[in-house]
């Protein structure tokens, strides 16, 4: 009687160890599942993770050139006549465009004349609802490089890499490449980026611009008056407009 009573408790103990090997196999299933799916939420959530993934590629370098009195973000006697603010979104092509053909021109006319003060403000929208952020992001790390004395480098190769917008050209992973290629201080810059540092000056800068009733970018105002709203002013605007100022003041 006891062997007949064996067999069928051997059965169950092999079904038992199936049913084990069967809870464990879901189990292991279920975690995997369940940590692609944290990284997957996780690289969502936050776009750093997705933007350190992608490849660097390839940098143009740039030559620093000299701004007259360049202090931060902005350039000049502090005590000009005339001030000049400008409005920019790194990944704006008009904004390339300006720093590469008009800018340079006003630099040299004005502000290395001591007539004009000129001050460069964030206003990063080109990313609004879009998760990699890269107008903040490029934002956000000029402002670290300003730190160092370098915002003005910064600004130029982030012009000179610029290839579309929001289409990975301001990953994080470039953005400190463009900071290594400038020789910086990489540990202090990426502390600084890591953190967003500067958020609040940029926000400040953002928010200021829209009380300013800046639609696009680039905005110039001199003196605080906005010249040529809803367009991108020439040289010959803005210079008009300093001309002007220059007489009333």
């Amino acid at each position: 009687m006891a062997k007949r009573k064996d067999v069928p408790s051997k059965r169950q103990a092999v079904r038992e160890k199936r049913r084990q090997q069967q809870r464990q196999q879901r189990m292991v299933i279920v975690l995997v599942v369940a940590g692609v799916a944290l990284i997957i939420a996780a690289a969502l959530a936050y776009p750093s993770i997705r933007n350190s993934l992608q490849p660097v590629g390839e940098i143009t370098p740039i030559t620093p050139q000299a701004r007259p009195m360049a202090d931060g973000t902005a350039m000049g006697d502090p005590n000009a006549p005339v001030r000049i603010d400008v409005y920019v979104d790194f990944q704006c092509p008009a904004c390339r465009g300006y720093s590469e053909q008009i800018e340079h021109q006003v630099v040299d006319s004005y502000v290395a004349t001591g007539q004009v003060y000129y001050v460069f403000r964030h206003f990063p929208f080109l990313d609004d609802g879009v998760p990699t952020q890269e107008s903040d992001q490029a934002a956000n790390a000029s402002m670290c490089a300003s730190e160092q004395g370098r915002f003005w480098d910064y600004h130029d190769i982030l012009f000179a890499n610029w290839d579309g917008e929001n289409q990975g050209t301001f990953s994080d992973n470039r953005l400190v490449a463009f900071a290594e290629s400038l020789g910086l201080d990489m540990d202090a810059f990426n502390a600084c980026f890591g953190e967003n540092r500067y958020q609040d000056v940029i926000e400040a800068d953002l928010a200021a611009g829209r009380r300013d009733n800046v639609q696009g970018t680039p905005s110039v105002f001199v003196d605080g008056q906005l010249i040529t709203p809803g367009f991108v002013p020439s040289y010959e605007d803005i210079s008009q407009a300093v001309e002007a100022a220059l007489q009333s003041n």
